[in-house]
């Protein structure tokens, strides 16, 4: 009977006082543990870590576990998982997502870097020089420009729906022939994708690569895709309108570099360059200096050498939205003929969305209606850019501007 009853006196001791570990986890609660977001580039280890440990004495201050147990991940923070894709070095041109955001900050910059694909090439080094020239960085320098880039284009993509007005600006049907493109109305979009990929500065490729080849097949109206995270260029908002003289943007020059096939706008002349003679030692000390002159950069693609009209010219006419003058002759030969074909205006017009004529006769910086071959393809004579940047010169030089073509 006693040990009966000591029996029952022990099992009501132990459960106060003496609970199992088994036991005492089933009962208390485990501490949450936070989880840790991937800190911005620029991140510091050592606060990453500091904030991991903040957090969890604030969950174990939290939790209902007495104050003698710890959860099993206090004694050594966790550390912050590593993400899917590491950011490319500052240092060094960048791919990925780093690649399309550098892109997008250039090209807003008014620095073009050429189609927004994600793949940075010869333009986009163009663009990164003239920037670092403005700002007074070593032309070919990728810190500055990497870590601006970073900081202002924090999401490189974005999610775009097809607006309405796509069905003003679509024909499938558009004809090739310059014999048969006269009868339109218009020089329109082929495709819904067509006009998406110029809307946001890129090429239909890159849509199809980011969104699928079926779903950019079948694109339709309202429809939403992701595009690069840009300022989009709105074809409806152009008009057959002339822009006209301007006090300050009349003043202001441009250099075509056949070379380099870039075209450069400046406020004032550009800042002196110090260049070491034939056999000189090189300076020692260059003080670099930023070139508040230039303010904008394009990708252009020059006429044939044989056609290019070398020298200083004056901007004249500058049209939206122009009929284009079709003329074989002219284009063979340089030459004008009486037979000629006045093709509808539109973004696949020859010219594409705005004419800029110059003092030489039938020459002038034009928009294009393949902006992927910009810098490949040589045009007849003229300067042509993607339209997305050709639309832009009206905003920063207007008739009566110096244009030098060399």
């Amino acid at each position: 009977m006693l040990r009966f009853l000591f029996a029952l006196l022990f099992a009501a001791v132990v459960p106060a006082h003496g609970q199992s570990a088994a036991s005492q986890a089933a009962t208390v609660p485990p501490a949450k543990r936070p989880v840790l977001r991937a800190e911005p580039v620029g991140g510091d280890d050592a606060a990453i870590a500091k904030a991991a440990a903040a957090a969890l004495t604030a969950s174990a201050a939290t939790s209902k576990q007495p104050a003698n147990v710890l959860p099993p991940a206090a004694a050594k923070p966790p550390v912050a998982p590593p993400p899917d894709k590491p950011p490319s070095p500052l240092d060094a041109k960048p791919t990925g997502d780093d690649a399309l955001r550098l892109q997008i900050f250039l090209d807003q910059a008014n620095f073009g870097p050429g189609v927004i694909d994600a793949k940075p090439g010869h333009f986009t080094e163009l663009a990164v020089y003239a920037w670092n020239e403005v700002n007074g960085f070593p032309v070919e320098d990728w810190v500055a420009v990497n870590t601006a880039a970073r900081k202002a284009v924090p999401n490189p993509q974005a999610v775009a729906v097809v607006p309405d007005v796509v069905k003003e600006w679509l024909d499938p049907d558009l004809p090739t022939k310059p014999s048969q493109q006269v009868k339109k109305k218009r020089m329109s979009y082929r495709s819904v994708c067509e006009f998406m990929s110029e809307r946001y500065h890129c090429s239909e490729d890159y849509l199809i690569t980011v969104n699928g080849k079926r779903k950019m097949e079948n694109l339709k109206v309202r429809d939403s895709i992701m595009v690069p995270n840009i300022t989009p260029f709105e074809v409806e908002k152009l008009a057959e309108i002339r822009h006209e003289a301007d006090p300050v943007l009349s003043k202001r020059h441009a250099v075509v570099d056949t070379k380099i096939n870039q075209v450069r706008i400046f406020e004032a002349m550009p800042a002196a360059l110090v260049v070491a003679e034939p056999g000189a030692d090189a300076p020692t000390h260059i003080v670099t200096r930023a070139n508040r002159g230039l303010i904008a950069s394009f990708p252009i693609t020059p006429g044939q050498p044989k056609f290019i009209k070398y020298g200083t010219w004056e901007l004249r006419g500058m049209i939206e939205l122009p009929y284009w003058r079709y003329d074989q002759q002219l284009l063979d030969t340089g030459k004008r003929s009486k037979d000629s074909l006045n093709i509808p205006p539109g973004p696949n017009s020859p010219v594409g969305v705005i004419w800029n004529g110059l003092s030489k006769p039938g020459i002038g910086l034009h928009g294009t209606a393949n902006p992927e071959t910009i810098g490949r393809a040589r045009s007849h004579g003229c300067i042509r850019l993607a339209n997305w940047d050709a639309i832009r010169l009206p905003n920063l030089i207007r008739p009566g501007a110096s244009v030098e073509i060399r």
